[in-house]
């Protein structure tokens, strides 16, 4: 392995950590330019995988930034647990803008206040929340939260991507995790995630005026589902 390589290692049943910390370190003493890529149907295998840091830092070299590749990990086992594609590239996509420690701490921090809110007020992960169209908190989202912040989840695993009312404000997550004063007064549009590669597909979720005054557990009818849809 004189020149940078690209490795692919296909998994047909779980192994060892160490033997895969054995062979990783190998790799990276061989030549640390080389990539290493996962394929497997096994779900838990996805531990070793560095999906979220290959996401986070785009085109520095991660080896460059030691605080924050401490602080990729912790996004990627919180990330891990909730095995969701689209919060993993929507964080990423702001991280890596701002390559900066304490910004990501402060972030990675949120994100877990987040989960632990939703685990005290509803018992369940927000992944789990959101695919089931159930109300979610991301009030803690934000820097310094003027009032509550809860969305609708207009996608789910069983159904199609819900386009926007065209009448209505729109702000990406992005926005509000840098500055919560984006945030439009009643009712908007959150963009969480918009893919880059064809068809472009965006995750958009409805947030409703006067959350503080919403019961808990509101789900979105069937109709307002409906009109949310062009």
């Amino acid at each position: 392995m004189l020149g940078m390589a690209l490795l692919v290692v296909a998994f047909v049943s779980d192994i060892d950590e160490m033997e895969w910390k054995e062979f990783y370190s190998f790799v990276r003493r061989t030549n640390r330019r080389s990539k290493v890529v996962i394929i497997s149907k096994l779900e838990r295998l996805a531990r070793f995988g560095s999906l979220f840091k290959v996401l986070a830092f785009g085109s520095a070299d991660p080896a460059e930034y030691p605080r924050l590749v401490h602080i990729a990990e912790g996004f990627a086992k919180e990330l891990h647990l909730s095995r969701s594609l689209v919060a993993a590239n929507a964080l990423a996509d702001v991280l890596r803008r701002n390559l900066n420690a304490q910004a990501w701490f402060c972030i990675l921090n949120r994100c877990k206040k987040v989960i632990e809110k939703n685990l005290f007020a509803y018992g369940q992960h927000p992944k789990l929340l959101f695919e089931r169209g159930h109300e979610v908190d991301l009030t803690d989202i934000a820097l310094c939260p003027v009032s509550p912040l809860r969305i609708i989840p207009c996608t789910s695993s069983s159904s199609a991507t819900y386009a926007p009312v065209k009448e209505l404000p729109q702000v990406t997550l992005g926005e509000l995790l840098l500055d919560p004063s984006v945030r439009p007064k009643g009712e908007f549009n959150l963009l969480s995630w918009e893919s880059r590669l064809p068809p472009y597909t965006c995750f958009i979720h409805f947030v409703p005026n006067c959350t503080e005054d919403m019961p808990e557990g509101t789900r979105l009818s069937r109709r307002k589902r409906r009109e949310l849809a062009f």
